[in-house]
C-alpha cells in the first residue's frame, strides 16, 4: 500500500532501492541515531533491504514527491513489550540532508493515521535515544506522551550502551488532535 502526504510519497520498498538506502545508511549520524552499524557496502544494503524490508507491508521507504529521491524508512512493527495484535511500534531513519525540515513528522502522522485507521491499532509505541533531540521532537509533535526511561536498554554495534526513552500514543489520545482530521 503506498501512502502519500503534500510532499512525500510512503510506498513499499523494491529491489532497486539498495543503491538510495546505502547513499543515506552509510552516514555514521543515521545509524549512530537509529541503534545501528552504518552500512558498509551497497551488498550490505541489499542484504538488510531483503531482510528488514522488502514484502513488509507496513514498512515504508520515504520518497520526496518533487524527485523522487529515497530519503528514509518509516515502518510500523511488532512492539516487542506488548504481546497482543493491536499495538506496534514505530520506528523511522531520515539521510542526513533532509534532516529539519519536517519530512519525518509528516510522515510519521501519515503512518499514525493509517495505523489507527486502517490496521486498527489501539497503541503506537517509539523510542529513541536521550542525546537525540530531533528524534523525540518528531514523536512530540505527533501526540506521543513520553511513558518512561528504559535503562540501559540497547547494546549498539560499537559496544556503548544506551538508554531508551520510551514514548507511547493511544487511538483516543490521538483522535483528539487537528492533525490527526487529515487524509
Amino acid at each position: 500500500m503506498t501512502l502519500t502526504t503534500e510532499r512525500l510519497t510512503l510506498r513499499p520498498f523494491r529491489e532497486d532501492d539498495a543503491e538510495a538506502l546505502y547513499a543515506y545508511c552509510k552516514d555514521e549520524e543515521v545509524g549512530r541515531n537509529a541503534g545501528w552499524k552504518p552500512h558498509e557496502s551497497l551488498m550490505e544494503s541489499s542484504d538488510i533491504l531483503h531482510f528488514a524490508f522488502l514484502r513488509q507491508s507496513t514498512v515504508w521507504a520515504v520518497e520526496r514527491k518533487a524527485d523522487r529521491r529515497l530519503i528514509g524508512s518509516i515502518g510500523l512493527v511488532t512492539d516487542s513489550a506488548r504481546h497482543y495484535g493491536s499495538a506496534r511500534s514505530l520506528g523511522y531513519s531520515l539521510g542526513v540532508a533532509y534532516w529539519g525540515q519536517g519530512y519525518m513528522t509528516e510522515a510519521a502522522r501519515t503512518v499514525v493515521r493509517f495505523g489507527f485507521r486502517q490496521m486498527g491499532l489501539d497503541l503506537i509505541s517509539a523510542t529513541c535515544y536521550p542525546d537525540n533531540p530531533a528524534s523525540a521532537r518528531v514523536l512530540e509533535k505527533c501526540a506521543f506522551l513520553l511513558e518512561g526511561v528504559r535503562h540501559r536498554a540497547d547494546l549498539l554495534y560499537n559496544g556503548q550502551v544506551k538508554d531508551q526513552l520510551c514514548y507511547y500514543l493511544p487511538h483516543e489520545h490521538a483522535v483528539k488532535q487537528e492533525w490527526f482530521a487529515g487524509k
